[in-house]
């Protein structure tokens, strides 16, 4: 078995709604996104000697959570207040993105793990980058 990772960037707002610290306050980060799979190489064809064509998993990536994500105010759907001020910039032709939960890092790790997990791709590992000195890790 081997794995292989690629690494993105992207840039996202989000608050927490209810947190006791300055994250309760709308504010962005420039994430880092490490996705890693595994798998047996390919053993015949163009893919021979791959797990996975690197630009295959970028393109993936890109489709899946760059393009919807990137340059977003991220917002849990369950959130009152979150959710009123999506409604605000989706008025202001303003990009937005919900997730049924809490924008955590912690969170949205495992919302990517599964998102690109139900796309059929062999996802072993999520690793997300809040901050350049902090990050969390996701797998099953």
């Amino acid at each position: 078995m081997f794995k292989i990772a690629k690494e993105f960037s992207f840039d996202m707002a989000h608050m927490l709604d209810g947190h006791d610290g300055k994250c309760q306050n709308l504010h962005g980060h420039t994430y880092k996104l490490q996705v890693e799979i595994s798998g047996d190489l390919h053993l015949a064809g163009a893919k021979r000697g791959m797990v996975m064509d690197y630009a295959d998993l970028k393109a993936i990536v890109k489709t899946h959570i760059l393009d919807p994500m990137d340059h977003a105010y991220l917002y849990d759907l369950h959130s009152e207040k979150e959710c009123r001020i999506a409604q605000l910039l989706i008025e202001l032709n303003s990009k937005v993105y919900g997730i049924p939960h809490r924008t955590t890092a912690e969170e949205m790790a495992k919302y990517m793990f599964n998102k690109l997990e139900q796309v059929g791709l062999a996802v072993s590992l999520i690793r997300l980058w809040e901050t350049p000195t902090s990050y969390c890790e996701y797998s099953r």
